[in-house]
C-alpha cells in the first residue's frame, strides 16, 4: 500500500487525540524521518497543552472552591501601573463564566504584548462583565499611590454592571461590602484575577501608547513611564509634563 505523504500526516493528526487512536498507532511504523518528526512535533504540543491545562485547572482552585459554596458571581481584580514615574494606575475587575477556558492564561507580565492582546480580547468577549478604573497622575499625587490604587480597583468593580457576590483581589482589601479574598500574587494563582492583570496592563499600555504619540521625545510607547534611562535622560532633557507624577523620586527633587 502506498504510504502517506507528510502533509498527509499532518492533516490526519490534527483529528487524533490520543496515541491509542488506531490510526496513530500506525502511523508509528512509519519509519521515516519526515513522518517521525511530525509524529514529535504532535507529541510536544499535546504535552504543551496538557500542561496549560494543568496549569489552568490549578489556578481556577479559588473560583472552584467558591463555586462549591454555591457562589456564581467571582469578581477578579488587579491592578498595573503602581511604579512608574508617568501616566494613571489602571485596574480591572473582570467576571468570568463557570464554563470559561483560556490556556496560557496567567500574570499579564509573564505574556508576551502580542498574547496579552490576543487574551485581551477574547476575555472581553466571554466574561460575563469587565471594568475598569483609571487614576490619573494629579490624583496620584493628591492622595498617594496606595489610596490611588484602592480608587482605581473600587471605580473597576462599580463598573461591572453586575453586583459581585465575591471578589478575588491581587493583594489589597477593598472598602466594600462584598465578600472578598486578598491573594498574595493573585495574578499568577487565580484564573479570574489573572484575566483582570490582562485587561488592566493592555488597557493602561493603549494609553501610555496615545501618551507617546503626543509628547514623542520621552519614549512612553517603550517603557510605559517607567523610570529607564531613555526616560530620565527626557526628563532631564525636556522636563516634566503635566501626566508625570510629581510625588516620585526623582521627579519631586526636580525645579
Amino acid at each position: 500500500m502506498e504510504k502517506r505523504t507528510i502533509q498527509d500526516i499532518q492533516l490526519l493528526l490534527q483529528e487524533i487525540v490520543s496515541e491509542q487512536d488506531e490510526r496513530f498507532v500506525a502511523l508509528l511504523k512509519d519509519e521515516r524521518k519526515g513522518a517521525q518528526k511530525v509524529i514529535g512535533q504532535w507529541r510536544k504540543k499535546r504535552e504543551q497543552e496538557a500542561k496549560e491545562r494543568a496549569q489552568f485547572v490549578q489556578m481556577s482552585q479559588f473560583e472552584a472552591a467558591l463555586r462549591s459554596q454555591g457562589v456564581r458571581l467571582i469578581a477578579g481584580v488587579d491592578e498595573v501601573g503602581r511604579g512608574p514615574l508617568a501616566g494613571p494606575v489602571v485596574a480591572a475587575a473582570v467576571i468570568l463564566p463557570e464554563d470559561f477556558y483560556l490556556p496560557g492564561l496567567n500574570d499579564s507580565k509573564k505574556l508576551s504584548e502580542a498574547k496579552r492582546e490576543q487574551f485581551y480580547d477574547y476575555i472581553c468577549e466571554h466574561a460575563l462583565a469587565v471594568g475598569v478604573g483609571v487614576v490619573n497622575a494629579e490624583t496620584i499625587d493628591e492622595i498617594n499611590i496606595y489610596q490611588a490604587t484602592k480608587q482605581a480597583m473600587q471605580t473597576a468593580v462599580s463598573g461591572l454592571g453586575l453586583l459581585p457576590e465575591h471578589l478575588l483581589i491581587d493583594a489589597m482589601e477593598l472598602p466594600l461590602s462584598i465578600a472578598q479574598t486578598s491573594i498574595i500574587k493573585g495574578d499568577a494563582k487565580s484564573v479570574s484575577i489573572s484575566a483582570a492583570s490582562v485587561v488592566a496592563k493592555v488597557t493602561r499600555d493603549r494609553m501610555m501608547k496615545e501618551l507617546g504619540v503626543r509628547h514623542p521625545a520621552y519614549g512612553f510607547e517603550k517603557h510605559m513611564g517607567y523610570g529607564t534611562k531613555e526616560h530620565l535622560a527626557a526628563l532631564d532633557k525636556y522636563g516634566v509634563l503635566p501626566e508625570h507624577r510629581k510625588s516620585f523620586a526623582p521627579i519631586k527633587d526636580m525645579k
